[in-house]
């Protein structure tokens, strides 16, 4: 009888486990983004991680402090996604490094330089406005002339969601990039995350609150969210609308005012 009990009881815990297991799942964190209505062309949604929504948020904020044209962001997006799949690699094929897989023997900068992903994008962005004719050329040519890839005709394979990502992070599609189950927890130092000083190095401005148009409003706003694991936000507020990383969407709030605002994780 006492073996059977044990029994009967080790059954009861397995189904337990295996039913708790089911109904809740370990949650990933995870960013999306959702295209706009009507957007032949675009994926309907998009998912990253929230590493690689980091990387996004610099290729385009570098894109906008420099003031390049949508054209060469998408590119630039596009070769990232090619070269290093949004990640920072600190190796690649012989000397290749970081976001763009630059090599320091090819004169793209020291290693240590072209692992700083501001760095990096500059370099891409410069060298991309010199080739003659970029703007009218197709993803693939384009970036291959800054590149010299072997596979050259991986980059087209990229552009949709490079222009999902672009559109998102210009500000041209309100509300569309939402990152969930995100860290919720303050920071054990909130000070390693200087939002003010990641700003001026992305995209050239300390100013992140107050009215602001809406397309640069939005622009703010999606780079907050896709950077919001590393700044340890808890919120983001643009024009009536507000991400919270408790729920993770976007949810109306208030009027539309065109006012910007954030709170950090543990702020008081």
């Amino acid at each position: 009888m006492a073996v059977v009990a044990v029994l009967a009881v080790l059954a009861l815990v397995i189904t337990l486990i295996v039913v708790l297991s089911r109904s809740s799942p370990l949650a990933t964190p995870r960013c999306t983004i959702t295209a706009p209505p009507d957007s032949p062309g675009l994926p309907a949604t998009w998912t990253l991680s929230p590493g690689q929504a980091d990387s996004a948020a610099t290729i385009v904020g570098v894109g906008r402090r420099l003031g390049v044209p949508d054209r060469a962001v998408t590119i630039a997006l596009a070769t990232a996604v090619q070269e290093s799949g949004l990640a920072n690699l600190r190796g690649g094929d012989r000397d290749s490094v970081g976001l763009f897989q630059q090599r320091p023997s090819q004169g793209w900068g020291s290693r240590d330089e072209i692992l700083d992903p501001v760095y990096a994008t500059t370099a891409f962005y410069t060298a991309l406005l010199q080739v003659p004719g970029w703007a009218s050329m197709d993803v693939t040519a384009a970036a291959q002339r800054v590149q010299r890839s072997g596979y050259p005709e991986a980059y087209a394979d990229h552009e949709p969601e490079a222009r999902l990502m672009a559109v998102a992070l210009l500000g041209q599609a309100p509300a569309s990039w939402t990152c969930t189950d995100l860290p919720s927890t303050p920071p054990a130092d909130p000070s390693t995350a200087p939002i003010a000083e990641l700003a001026a190095q992305e995209i050239g401005t300390r100013r992140l609150s107050g009215e602001q148009t809406e397309q640069a409003g939005w622009a703010l706003a999606t780079w907050l969210v896709a950077h919001g694991e590393r700044l340890s936000l808890e919120s983001v507020t643009y024009d009536g609308r507000t991400w919270t990383v408790a729920s993770g969407t976007w949810t109306q709030t208030g009027p539309a005012d065109g006012r910007l605002a954030l709170r950090r994780l543990g702020q008081v």
